[in-house]
């Protein structure tokens, strides 16, 4: 008899998983790795907006760690969040799809993402934004706006698309332009950076494009100090400084998070490698200062709605 009841309250309580997974969906828990902070006021904090999103509109528990930077690092932390029925983790850089690259098959059940990488598997998947548009939008208000005609990028790493980008559009805006290009070759090297800022404003480059996480911010404040221009990167960063910022390419990450999430709960994600534009509505242009006339805010605009509408850019027919 006793055996019979025992049995009976596990069927029952079996069902009751049962119902409350499905009620739930396919996401159990989520997890973000971040290599430096979420404090950045740019990329590591829109990850963390992401996070947040998730965590208000599908009810689940969430979970970040900062700094991890190494395999030993990613295994530990992948490991705890396991142990947490993480089911989904974000890695917030490319660095991290070599990382999952060398785990993925460990954890079978975890879906892992990250950014702007060529690997992927049935549980690896890429997330492309495709910032070349972008780059090109942020050099055409560059080189409208510069008194000097020498615009400049400060930026992390040379694979970055936005780099090329902006050098098209500032010399499609204005052929006789000069664009400086420095790498930092590294996301956060505030020392570096400035210096390399420093090198530029003194060959006379007066709209800077700092194309970089935890050197972005320290170079906007100086921008402002010496009283120049600079375009916003990743986040809408009009706030800095209104007459500083003439624009920012923003990259809705904390939107694009949810997206993953979402199609993953609904059972329609799709591993492998995907790419995301202006077209989804995860990359835009921030505010336009005040000190931006409206006819070039009007022409940039025109410029995104058409690129928006046939995928090409001003320079293309």
């Amino acid at each position: 008899m006793k055996r019979t009841i025992s049995f009976a309250f596990i069927v029952i309580l079996l069902v009751m998983t049962s119902c409350s997974n499905m009620e739930k969906g396919n996401i159990e828990n989520v997890g973000l790795l971040v290599e430096g902070t979420i404090h950045d006021q740019t990329w590591g904090k829109k990850g963390y907006l992401g996070l947040l999103n998730i965590k208000e509109e599908l009810d689940v528990n969430v979970y970040f760690k900062e700094g991890v930077n190494n395999q030993q690092e990613v295994n530990e932390a992948v490991d705890a969040l396991a142990q947490k029925d993480v089911n989904l983790i974000f890695g917030h850089s490319s660095s991290y799809g070599e990382f999952f690259s060398n785990i993925y098959r460990d954890y079978p059940d975890i879906q892992f993402v990250y950014f702007n990488g060529d690997k992927y598997r049935e549980n690896l998947t890429s997330l492309n934004f495709n910032s070349n548009a972008m780059g090109f939008f942020a050099g055409m208000v560059a080189a409208q706006m510069s008194k000097t005609d020498h615009v400049g990028v400060i930026s992390s790493f040379e694979w970055q698309p936005e780099v090329g980008g902006f050098y098209e559009g500032a010399k499609y805006q204005n052929p006789n332009a000069k664009v400086e290009i420095r790498y930092v070759n590294s996301w956060d090297n505030q020392e570096r950076a400035l210096e390399m800022y420093d090198q530029l404003k003194e060959k006379g480059v007066d709209v800077f494009y700092p194309a970089g996480d935890g050197f972005n911010v320290p170079i906007i404040n100086k921008i402002k100090q010496d009283g120049l221009y600079a375009i916003g990167y990743i986040s809408d960063q009009i706030s800095l400084g209104e007459s500083t910022i003439l624009t920012s390419t923003v990259q809705h990450v904390d939107h694009l998070y949810l997206v993953v999430a979402e199609r993953m709960q609904e059972g329609t994600f799709q591993p492998g490698i995907l790419q995301f534009d202006f077209q989804d509505g995860v990359i835009s242009m921030g505010t336009f200062s005040e000190v931006v006339p409206e006819d070039v805010k009007e022409e940039i605009m025109n410029a995104v709605d058409r690129y928006i509408q046939t995928g090409k850019l001003p320079n293309e027919k």
